[in-house]
């Protein structure tokens, strides 16, 4: 006999539902999604009620959800055998909206909000609703776990409200829901396996698709590392990773304070950005207990560790109601913090542990922590300690830490110098490393135009000052052979003379050993950075920029010697040859910007010479 009950939507409730289902998500095929959560959700309280040793209906049905399209009819069916519901808790959980009405259910939801309740995902009400942002009619059979209990169908089209009727004796235990679907969309098998596995594939039960198995691939980030084999974390690296070679590390962590997080996090084996490819985006994804709730995650890691892929899964997330996004930004910065923190503690274990492995993973993500060095003022002492340089006291192509250089500093040294150049052939024959060199100071051999940044941010490690060698106080206390120091001064005051206003200073060097000269950037808080924007600011038709830097001799080399004595025999030569070695130093130190006329009294000058040979 039928009990067929007709029950109406309060007059707010049409209003309500619309947003719910044209406001609340972001995108339609969320309702996926939700329904198997609850699906899910069903099926762990069937799971709890029996290992707590409670009766329940049809107790040998194994737990699993089946998900079946049917394209001529334009149906989405999902169908669990979780815990189902009772005549009263249909009523309770599929009407929460219908009989509470708008004001009263947002005061609910408010107060679950405040209250930090994250437990939102599974739970019928909303998430149910959103089946109806892709069907027109919605159905429900389902028959409690409880014994005894009898079957119900719950009907609705989601505006003028919903009948209850008794279901067939013979359904099973679970609940049935059917979409009477708006658009095609929705009944093609191949766009349900996608939204399965885009947001449900981790889901603890087994989901079939028309009979075909989709969530083959586990959640393992749940389990216990020492339950887990390498072969399963291969597997979940393929699919999670999209990459089939294996990866350089792997961080499998779980915390409960400050936060509730399982992480399980991948370091690849090479970067696409320096495969010259574009910028890399965040490939970890942010999961609520199995349910994917942002693929992709942005905030949950800093922009430098882009490089990551991997899963995070907390419980502890205050989500919006529609689960699709962060409710407490704070609580996502904190979040970030934590992994921030305990994935650089990892990889200053791991480089202490290896350090031939951790040198090849800086040199493909190195760039990456240099960025994090120079835009993330929380993280930089922690990440300085996991840079690596090659320097004079390496092998060629072997690197050191900054930790290792100070631990090797002499008492009398009081920085950490270091020398910007193209190569490592360019930088021991740099005039700027003779003097370090002499006095047994190790040198930092940087290559990347990154490091300049890296250095002008981080300024000082354990104490001591990063200073580029060229702008190093060093003194050699050298005596005078070459030339009398007398000599050396009215050399350096004829070259003064004779360059005017494009020098600032010329003076005889201390530090110099093999090069006749050097150019150094005047002022001492200018640095090679700060030089190449003024000089783009001058391209871009702003103020000329110009350099003038001071020029130390080398007193004892014999080209200076040589030029002394031209100088009171010949002065327009001598004058010609110092103009010549002013801007061979400039080129040397980068600092020449248009070469035209070096170049052309280059020629003068060898034009000269062999005329004089002839």
């Amino acid at each position: 006999m039928s009990t067929n009950e007709k029950h109406e939507f309060q007059a707010e409730i049409a209003q309500l539902l619309d947003i719910v289902i044209h406001s609340l998500y972001t995108d339609k095929e969320i309702f996926v999604r939700e329904l198997i959560s609850n699906a899910s959700d069903a099926s762990e309280k069937v799971k709890f009620l029996q290992t707590s040793g409670q009766e329940v209906t049809d107790p040998d049905t194994p737990l699993s959800i089946s998900i079946s399209t049917d394209e001529a009819a334009k149906t989405l069916t999902f169908k669990d055998s979780g815990v189902g519901m009772t005549h009263g808790e249909l009523i309770d959980n599929l009407g929460t909206i219908a009989h509470s009405g708008s004001k009263a259910f947002l005061e609910q939801l408010k107060a679950r909000q405040s209250a930090g309740d994250a437990h939102l995902i599974g739970q019928f009400g909303v998430g149910f609703y959103a089946a109806f942002m892709a069907a027109d009619k919605v159905s429900v059979t389902t028959r409690s776990a409880t014994p005894g209990e009898k079957a119900w169908t719950w009907v609705s089209d989601g505006k003028t409200g919903y009948e209850i009727d008794e279901a067939p004796a013979e359904t099973p235990r679970g609940t049935t829901i059917t979409l009477h679907l708006k658009e095609e969309e929705f009944s093609k098998a191949d766009r349900i396996k996608e939204i399965i596995r885009r947001y449900s594939n981790f889901v603890p039960f087994p989901i079939q698709l028309n009979g075909e198995e989709i969530n083959t691939v586990q959640a393992i980030w749940t389990r216990n590392k020492s339950d887990i084999k390498e072969e399963e974390y291969t597997e979940f690296y393929e699919y999670i990773g999209h990459d089939s070679d294996a990866p350089t590390y792997r961080l499998h962590f779980n915390a409960d304070a400050p936060l509730n997080i399982r992480a399980l996090l991948f370091v690849p084996s090479h970067s696409l950005e320096a495969l010259g490819m574009t910028r890399a985006k965040s490939e970890v994804h942010l999961y609520c207990r199995k349910v994917l709730i942002e693929a992709k995650a942005e905030g949950l890691f800093p922009e430098w560790l882009r490089f990551l892929r991997g899963v995070v899964d907390s419980e502890d997330l205050p989500l919006n109601i529609s689960r699709e996004t962060m409710q407490d930004s704070a609580l996502m910065q904190k979040l970030n913090r934590v992994l921030t923190g305990r994935f650089i503690k990892f990889l200053d274990e791991e480089a202490k542990a290896d350090p031939e492995k951790y040198a090849k993973f800086f040199a493909e993500h190195g760039p990456c922590l240099k960025e994090g060095v120079a835009t993330d003022y929380e993280h930089r002492e922690a990440l300085a300690k996991l840079l690596r340089f090659e320097s004079s006291f390496t092998e060629k192509g072997k690197v050191t830490s900054l930790a290792d250089y100070v631990s090797r500093m002499p008492t009398e040294q009081t920085a950490i110098y270091y020398i910007l150049a193209g190569s490592r052939e360019a930088a021991e024959a740099s005039a700027y490393y003779e003097g370090l060199k002499a006095k047994g100071f190790e040198a930092l051999f940087l290559y990347d135009p990154r490091d300049e940044f890296v250095m002008d941010n981080l300024r000082e490690f354990e104490g001591k000052p990063l200073q580029a060698a060229e702008k190093a106080d060093l003194s050699l206390d050298q005596a005078f052979t070459a030339m009398t120091e007398e000599e050396a001064k009215g050399l350096a005051a004829f070259i003064k003379e004779t360059l005017a206003d494009r020098v600032n200073e010329v003076r005889p060097s201390k530090r110099l050993v093999g090069s006749p000269a050097v150019a150094l950037e005047s002022d001492k808080f200018m640095t090679s950075s700060m030089r190449r924007i003024m000089r783009a600011m001058n391209r871009e038709g702003g103020t000329p920029f110009e350099s003038k830097p001071d020029l130390e001799i080398n007193p004892n080399h014999s080209m200076m010697a040589s030029l002394e004595k031209l100088r009171q025999n010949d002065a327009s030569l001598a004058g010609k040859i110092a103009e010549q070695v002013f801007d061979n130093a400039r080129a040397a130190a980068g600092l020449l910007e248009d070469p035209r006329e070096m170049l052309k009294r280059a020629n003068e000058l060898i034009e000269q010479l062999l005329a004089s040979k002839n």
